[in-house]
C-alpha cells in the first residue's frame, strides 16, 4: 500500500502537464468552432476577437494552429449542408467568452 500511494505521489506532478495540454487543445478547438460559425454567419468582430484570443494566449506551434483550423473548417462546413443555422451574434459572443476563460485557464503564464 505504502508503495502504490509513493508511485502514485512522484508520478502526479507528470500527469499535471498532459492534463493541462489536454485542456489547452479542448479550448483551442472551441475557439475554432466558434471562428467557423462566425465566419458562416459572418460576424467579423467574433471572428477577430476569436483569432485574437489563439494567437495572444496559446503558444504559438504548428499543432495549436493546426487544432485551431481544422476545427474552425469543420465547423464552417456544417453550415454549407444545412447541418446548423446562424445564433444571433449575443448568444455567440457569449461562448467565444467562456472559450477565452478557458483558454486562459489553460495557458495562464502568457
Amino acid at each position: 500500500m505504502k508503495i502504490a500511494v509513493l508511485a502514485l505521489a512522484l508520478a502526479l506532478p507528470f500527469a499535471t502537464p498532459a492534463f493541462a495540454a489536454e485542456e489547452g487543445n479542448t479550448a483551442i478547438s472551441q475557439l475554432g468552432e466558434i471562428n467557423g460559425i462566425a465566419l458562416a454567419c459572418q460576424q467579423a468582430a467574433i471572428v477577430s476577437r476569436a483569432r485574437n484570443a489563439v494567437q495572444t494566449t496559446a503558444p504559438k506551434t504548428r499543432a495549436n494552429g493546426e487544432i485551431f483550423e481544422e476545427a474552425t473548417s469543420a465547423s464552417y462546413l456544417q453550415f454549407g449542408n444545412g447541418k446548423k443555422t446562424c445564433p444571433d451574434a449575443a448568444t455567440l459572443a457569449k461562448r467565444l467568452g467562456e472559450a477565452e476563460k478557458q483558454l486562459s485557464a489553460a495557458f495562464p503564464s502568457r
